[in-house]
């Protein structure tokens, strides 16, 4: 072969397959393709994709014994970073502009200014993450945007760690003919939110950890999935695609009387539980029919095993094409108190269920994992497959601590797990 510029094909391709490849890389990586030869020099500056990723430092900052000092040296840089890529950016449209920093209200201006320029170039995928470190008297206000360019491109909107009001999320319904997903997190600034019309083409609506609402009113004909944190003042209906629910509720009373109207369409089901035990055992049979779910994940926050029993049993005998069940539990007591009434809720046989998943903080051995795991080898014909997953799931746990964990699941659950059904242990 010979030498020269002869050999090097890949530049002689046209402009759009060079952007084609350049967008495949990260937008570090694209940029470091300028040094390769002068005709790649301003080929990184034409992709479509801004993906403002800084994953490395993220994790250096979380694993950081002062994060809010790394942040005040860390931040500037990032807002640099973005700031000299907008300004050499030229392309004239954008399919994705995503932030994912820690990022306040100092860096008010810059972040409005992002905002600004992927709007204008007819962004369709836009997420601005900030992440939840900081405190919520200094997050970023989302600016009015009646004065911003058209969004008629917007197709996927993600906001996280900012204050969003009611008027924002409207504006962007009614503006946004193409929106499918929108994703509002962490937000402190609802109060009576209408996700509503019947031109809305949303797909998926993700408002979770945003808890100030008074009502939530929800009418898109649409919507596949829904995750909100509340029950009390929702309002759901015309939702006849609506098949994956994620909610938070106090009681199963409001649980039920919130998802009233989709129980027979859904498929995934996932409700994290605070409640009295009296309450649950009073409630538990009033679930109606969910004839086609499939997916159940079941977040337990309260204390009373023998309440968790009878609602995760009259839930498994409502749900007949059953597959997959989750579990997340952290308050079991060391030893199971017989009950007469509790051994015979723990009756529910289901043919369908292939896999079991056990969350739970395993720092110590309890009866009642051994309980539970034997309810459903002793009712799940079908079973094929057991995960234990024994890490705390809101606090981090060192090496030593996990393989601890990890020991006493399988020492006291993995005998009673039969050959054919395989055993897992996170």
């Amino acid at each position: 072969m010979g030498g020269g510029d002869d050999d090097d094909r890949i530049s002689k391709l046209p402009d759009d397959i060079l952007v084609d490849v350049i967008s495949r890389l990260s937008l570090k990586e694209a940029g470091r393709t300028s040094v390769l030869s002068p005709r790649w020099k301003n080929v990184w500056k034409h992709t479509p994709f801004l993906n403002f990723d800084a994953d490395g430092v993220l994790q250096k900052i979380m694993e950081h014994h002062s994060s809010k000092e790394l942040i005040e040296i860390e931040a500037p840089k990032y807002v640099e970073w973005v700031n000299s890529v907008i300004r050499s950016h030229k392309s004239p449209t954008l399919k994705e502009f995503k932030i994912h920093f820690h990022l306040d209200n100092k860096y008010e201006i810059s972040i409005t200014q992002w905002l600004e320029f992927a709007i204008s170039r007819q962004v369709e995928r836009l997420e601005l993450n900030h992440e939840n470190f900081i405190n919520p008297n200094e997050y970023y206000c989302l600016p009015d945007f009646r004065s911003f360019a058209s969004c008629k491109s917007l197709k996927a909107l993600s906001l996280n760690s900012m204050h969003v009001t009611d008027g924002a999320v409207e504006f962007f319904l009614r503006n946004c003919p193409l929106l499918e997903e929108l994703a509002v997190c962490c937000s402190h600034k609802f109060s009576d939110l209408e996700v509503c019309g019947p031109s809305l083409v949303l797909k998926h609506l993700d408002l979770q950890h945003s808890y100030d609402f008074r009502t939530l009113k929800i009418c898109a004909p649409f919507l596949t999935s829904l995750k909100v944190q509340i029950t009390k003042g929702l309002l759901i209906e015309n939702v006849p695609m609506l098949v994956d629910l994620s909610l938070t509720s106090y009681s199963v009373k409001g649980l039920i009387s919130a998802i009233s109207c989709c129980f027979s369409q859904l498929e995934v089901l996932c409700f994290s539980l605070t409640s009295i035990n009296k309450e649950v055992m009073s409630e538990h049979g009033n679930f109606p029919e969910m004839p086609k779910l499939k997916k159940l994940f079941i977040e337990y926050k309260t204390c009373g095993y023998e309440s968790l029993v009878r609602l995760m049993a009259a839930l498994i005998r409502k749900s007949p094409q059953l597959e997959e069940f989750a579990l997340q539990y952290n308050y079991f007591p060391p030893r199971v108190r017989k009950d007469r009434g509790v051994e015979d809720a723990m009756w529910f046989p289901n043919n369908h269920v292939k896999v079991f998943k056990l969350s739970c903080d395993y720092s110590r051995v309890s009866d009642v994992m051994v309980y539970i795991v034997g309810g459903i080898l002793g009712n799940c014909a079908g079973l094929e497959k057991i995960i234990i997953d024994t890490s705390d799931g809101y606090f981090p746990v060192n090496d030593r601590h996990k393989i601890a964990r990890r020991s006493k699941a399988k020492q006291q659950l993995e005998p009673q797990v039969p050959r054919h059904i395989e055993f897992v242990v996170l």
